[in-house]
């Protein structure tokens, strides 16, 4: 869908923040590219076609997507291997610009992070980049499907006690835009890989978002400048 960029402030309310991670809040894409490379490279795979689809999901997901045929099984013991080397490399994991304004702004506030990581590497990253661990998360362990099944995100919702309809996701990648638009949620998409995914609006990064306590519970978040979608 094409978009069109404009300068006017898009502001949405929401009774809670839905954060996924990788992407959104931590800048991991060096680790992501340097392990999904040497996997796609170790299975005869074309490591630019493979990195198309690797972020926003669980990696056997990512490997069901590449390798179709295969038993799932072998995707979800090569990626106990493959969470193992994403949780020691932390070479390069910085916070997404803004990121650290962001979370202190959100601090108080209803919100979660939604990730596709397991809780170690959730852990590993998070402290990387040197960002508060929020309280109530959902990671890998707490869901049966990875996004693009809004699973995550519905969890989310009912772990804070808001309707999915009252929540605001931020996400980065095609599968977790998708997730929480499954889920009846609106999307502000972060970063190069979100704006061609149809968010609800989109924005470089997060320096441009702010957060602030509204009447009534409320939480009133505007984005400036930011792309929204067009048609």
């Amino acid at each position: 869908m094409p978009a069109s960029t404009t300068t006017a402030p898009v502001v949405l309310t929401a009774k809670a923040l839905l954060l996924d991670m990788d992407g959104t809040i931590v800048n991991s894409d060096a680790v992501v590219e340097r392990c999904w490379r040497d996997w796609a490279v170790s299975h005869g795979l074309d490591p630019q076609e493979a990195l198309k689809v690797v972020h926003g999901r669980q990696g056997y997901a990512t490997m069901a997507v590449l390798l179709p045929e295969r038993p799932m099984e072998l995707n979800h013991a090569e990626n106990a291997v493959m969470l193992a080397r994403e949780t020691a490399d932390t070479d390069g994991v910085v916070p997404v610009g803004g990121a650290t304004e962001f979370m202190a702004a959100i601090e108080g506030l209803p919100h979660a992070l939604v990730t596709s990581a397991d809780a170690a590497l959730a852990t590993a990253r998070m402290t990387a980049a040197d960002l508060p661990m929020p309280a109530v998360r959902v990671t890998a362990e707490s869901v049966a499907a990875s996004k693009p099944d809004p699973e995550g995100f519905l969890k989310g919702a009912a772990a804070l006690g808001v309707d999915p309809a009252d929540c605001i996701v931020f996400e980065d990648s095609a599968a977790g835009i998708a997730a929480g638009r499954a889920a009846g949620m609106r999307v502000i998409g972060i970063g190069p890989r979100a704006a061609a995914h149809a968010p609800t609006t989109h924005t470089p990064d997060l320096t441009s978002v702010q957060v602030t306590a509204a009447q009534d519970g409320w939480i009133r978040v505007t984005v400036t400048p930011a792309v929204t979608p067009a048609g």
